[in-house]
C-alpha cells in the first residue's frame, strides 16, 4: 500500500483515493514572467513522478497542474519590456513546455490559465463575503478575513498570532486587520481589469488555486502538491478561502517537495543564485539533471553544484551501460512479485522513496553485467516508471561527449586509425590515438567484435 507524508498532519499515512481507483491531484505551477530555473524543474519533475507512479500504481489520475498569468511581477516585467503582459506570458509559457520536454516531463490533463478563470474567481469571493469571511473595502480592494476562519494555521503549524509575529506585515490602512490578504485587486491606470461588483480589477493570487481547483477536481480532492516556499502563505490562504467558502475539507494530502540549494542557500531570483533550466542543459545531458533531481528524496533539500551533476552523469552511464545489448523495445511487463520489482515498489510506496528505488536500479545493472539475460529489461522497465532510462544506450552513452569538439565522425575516424596502426603493429601511434580520445573524454572498448567506445 501506498504511504504519503502528509504536510498538513506531519505524519506518513497510508494513501486511500476518495473514489476507489481514481486520483485526483493539483499541483501549483509557475507565474510565467521569466525562464523556469532550476527550483521550478525539481516541481515539474517531482509531480510528474508522483503521477508517473500513481498510474503504474494502477490509478486513473486527473492532474492538474494551474499557470498564473496574471500578477505583479507580470505586470511590471511587460511594461518593463513594452509589450502587453499577453505576450509576455505565452512566450514564456512555450519556453517552460520546451524545457518541460526535454526533462522528459508529461504534460498534465488540465494546465488552466488564471485569466480564464476569472468568473469563477468572482463567485467563490462572493460566496466568502456571504459567508461573512471577506469585505469590500473602500479602495475597491476585497479581503480576506483571517480571523474570521477558525482553522487558519494547521498547515504552518502556528496561531495567527505566532504568524503575525514572525511575518513581515506590510501596513495598509483599508484592512481591519494586518494579516487578512487580498481577494481582489482594484485596478490602476494601464492595467489589464476585469468587470466585478466592487468596480474594475484583478484577482489576488491566493484565490485563483481555489477557484480552478473546485472547477475541474470538485470541492474536495485528494492530493494537493507544491514548492516548499508555497505552504505558508498560499497553501495555508487556499485553505481559508475553499473551506470557508465550500464548507467542506479540501484537500485530503499535502504533499511540498524540498528546496534546491546553492552552497546551502534556497536557490531563489531574489538572492540572485539561480539557474534557469537551460542554463544547467547547456552544460549537462537533460536526463542526467532528471536523474539528480530523482535521486534525492523530494521532501529533502537538493544542493546544486557542477560536482553533483557530473556524479549523477557518471551514475547514469553506470546503468546505460548494463543496457548496451538490450534494444530500446525489450522492456517486458514489470513482474512485481519478482524480488527486485518488489523491493522497488516498496521503495516507491514508501513516500515515493526515489533513492532507494535507484538503489535497485543498480542492483539490477550490477546483476546484468554479470550476464543476468533477465535483470536488463527489467532495469529498463522498472526506470521507465520514473520517466529514466528509455533512450537507446549507445546513444545515451556517445552523447555530449567531449570537451574540445570532436565529432561523432572524428572519433570514428581515430578509432579506425587506432585500428589500421595496431594492424600494422605502430603501437606508438596506437597508444597516441587512445590518449588523444582520453583526453577528450572517450573510453575506448576494445572486445572480440571491434572497438566500441563511450563517454567517460
Amino acid at each position: 500500500m501506498l504511504h504519503i507524508t502528509n504536510s498538513l498532519t506531519r505524519t506518513k499515512e497510508e494513501f486511500v483515493p476518495l473514489t476507489p481507483g481514481q486520483v485526483r491531484m493539483y499541483v501549483c505551477g509557475m507565474t510565467v514572467y521569466d525562464l523556469c530555473h532550476l527550483g521550478h524543474a525539481r516541481v515539474f519533475v517531482v509531480f510528474d513522478m508522483v503521477t508517473r507512479w500513481l498510474r503504474a500504481s494502477g490509478y486513473q489520475v486527473e492532474y492538474v497542474r494551474n499557470i498564473t498569468d496574471i500578477d505583479d511581477k507580470i505586470i511590471r516585467r511587460a511594461q518593463e519590456n513594452g509589450e502587453t503582459p499577453a505576450a509576455l506570458t505565452e512566450r514564456f509559457i512555450a519556453a517552460m513546455h520546451e524545457d518541460e520536454r526535454a526533462l522528459g516531463v508529461l504534460p498534465p490533463d488540465h494546465e488552466p490559465r488564471a485569466t480564464a478563470y476569472v468568473a469563477q474567481m468572482l463567485a467563490l469571493i462572493e460566496q466568502l463575503i456571504g459567508n461573512g469571511l471577506a469585505y469590500p473595502a473602500s479602495n475597491g480592494d476585497v479581503y480576506y478575513s483571517v480571523r474570521g476562519f477558525a482553522g487558519y494555521g494547521r498547515l504552518s503549524g502556528k496561531s495567527l498570532d505566532e504568524l503575525r509575529a514572525g511575518e513581515r506585515v506590510e501596513v495598509d490602512p483599508f484592512k481591519r486587520d494586518p494579516m487578512d490578504f487580498v481577494l481582489w485587486k482594484a485596478a490602476k491606470p494601464g492595467e489589464p481589469a476585469w468587470d466585478s461588483p466592487w468596480g474594475a480589477g484583478r484577482p489576488g493570487w491566493h484565490i485563483e488555486c481555489s477557484a480552478m481547483s473546485a472547477d475541474l477536481l470538485g470541492k474536495h480532492f485528494d492530493i494537493h502538491g507544491g514548492g516548499q516556499d508555497l505552504q505558508f502563505p498560499h497553501h495555508e490562504n487556499e485553505i481559508a478561502q475553499s473551506e470557508g467558502a465550500h464548507g467542506c475539507t479540501f484537500v485530503n494530502y499535502w504533499l511540498h517537495n524540498g528546496f534546491v540549494r546553492v552552497d546551502n542557500e534556497k536557490m531563489s531570483k531574489s538572492l540572485g543564485n539561480f539557474f534557469t533550466i537551460r542554463e544547467v542543459l547547456e552544460k549537462y545531458d537533460a536526463e542526467v539533471v532528471r536523474f539528480f533531481i530523482l535521486r534525492a528524496h523530494y521532501r529533502s533539500p537538493l544542493n546544486y553544484s557542477d560536482a553533483h551533476l557530473d556524479d549523477a552523469r557518471g551514475a547514469l552511464t553506470r546503468l546505460y551501460t548494463a543496457l548496451k545489448a538490450v534494444p530500446v523495445e525489450a522492456a517486458s511487463p514489470i513482474d512485481w512479485n519478482a524480488p527486485a520489482a518488489a523491493r522497488f515498489r516498496a521503495a516507491m510506496d514508501d513516500d515515493f522513496n526515489t533513492p532507494e528505488a535507484i538503489a535497485v536500479l543498480f542492483e539490477l545493472a550490477g546483476e546484468a553485467n554479470r550476464g543476468d539475460a533477465a535483470a536488463a529489461p527489467m532495469l529498463r522497465a522498472l526506470g521507465g516508471t520514473l520517466g529514466l532510462l528509455q533512450r537507446d544506450a549507445e546513444v545515451f552513452l556517445k552523447a555530449g561527449l567531449t570537451t574540445d569538439g570532436l565529432s561523432e565522425a572524428e572519433i570514428e575516424s581515430l578509432i579506425a586509425a587506432r585500428q589500421a596502426a595496431r594492424k600494422e603493429k605502430n603501437f606508438a601511434e596506437s597508444d597516441r590515438i587512445r590518449d588523444q580520445l582520453t583526453a577528450a573524454g572517450v573510453v575506448l572498448e576494445d572486445g572480440a567484435g571491434g572497438t566500441g567506445w563511450r563517454r567517460a
